[in-house]
């Protein structure tokens, strides 16, 4: 049978940049591996950080959101069965991050697929500095894609102190409290700088499984609350840029923006952006598109735009 594991994560957690570590370690064993994207947005400029793992050992597939949750499930499901006839070895899917973690276990467990696959891991990346002022329907989404993980990865754990890790972890562990889940983490967190991960580190990882654990389901429409809004060939000059990203996180009128990433070019190569309220990264990246992505709630398209003038 195909083990298949999920990477789950909220919006900008840091879930594809994690799958680079996981899946490299994967074909490093020798495994034939498959990343399945489930992207929220219209745009999936996932295969860009991806694009150097990619090889004849590891293939992407990818599904385009639907419109509703059944249409969301036939298409995973018809997308798991082509995948069961092509040999792979492991499937990592990594889904959006309004994904229902439990959409993905009544999908495994419906014939054929029950057949073919068998349940893996369940990796839940969560920000070393998690923001601690969510909404209800943000913090619902925390506790509900972190209940069932073998393990928690902390994203960014390199920026952030002990006692802010810890905090993070107390946060979410209270997340799960206040939606009627039992689940408790604690030393199965992984703390440590991704750059610095070992063999070793991985293969825990790959051996962390899943948990069963019950939370109180909270009705709304995800897509009403979540947005993904995407800024394509702005060119705006680096240094105006990190002034845009700063001054969208500071107003308020743009809505509750959550992460901006995305790819953009210093006139030497292209640059990937990842940057939250406290903190902003550039790293080199081989190839790109020039998109800046931004994440969050109730965001205000208009507000947004108003701050891509270049000054």
């Amino acid at each position: 049978m195909v083990q298949v594991d999920l990477i789950t994560g909220f919006l900008g957690s840091g879930k594809t940049t994690f799958m680079r570590h996981y899946a490299r370690y994967m074909v490093q064993q020798g495994w034939n591996v498959c990343i399945l994207e489930n992207d929220f947005g219209a745009v999936n400029v996932d295969v860009m950080l991806l694009q150097d793992i990619l090889g004849d050992h590891c293939d992407m597939e990818s599904i385009s959101g639907g419109c509703d949750c059944d249409t969301h499930q036939r298409r995973m499901r018809t997308k798991l069965i082509s995948l069961a006839m092509q040999g792979f070895d492991r499937v990592i899917i990594e889904p959006s991050g309004i994904f229902d973690v439990d959409e993905f276990f009544d999908i495994l467990h419906d014939e054929p697929l029950d057949k073919w696959y068998r349940m893996g891991n369940v990796i839940a990346i969560v920000d070393a500095k998690q923001e601690q002022q969510l909404s209800p329907q943000s913090a619902y989404l925390l506790a509900s894609e972190t209940a069932n993980a073998g393990m928690v990865v902390l994203s960014r754990s390199q920026l952030a102190t002990p006692a802010e890790m810890d905090s993070t972890v107390n946060y979410l562990n209270h997340a799960l409290e206040q939606n009627g889940c039992a689940r408790r983490f604690g030393a199965d967190v992984l703390r440590k700088n991704w750059e610095d991960l070992t063999p070793q580190d991985l293969a825990a990882v790959a051996a962390c499984g899943s948990k069963q654990a019950s939370y109180e389901k909270m009705h709304f429409d995800q897509h009403d609350v979540f947005s993904s809004l995407y800024f394509i060939d702005r060119h705006l000059p680096l240094p105006r840029l990190k002034e845009v990203v700063n001054e969208l996180f500071a107003d308020a009128s743009c809505g509750r923006i959550m992460r901006i990433k995305g790819f953009t070019s210093d006139g030497n190569g292209w640059l990937e952006l990842n940057a939250s309220r406290d903190a902003m990264t550039l790293k080199p990246i081989a190839k790109a598109q020039e998109v800046i992505i931004v994440i969050g709630e109730q965001l205000n398209r208009a507000a947004i735009e108003a701050h891509w003038k270049e000054v």
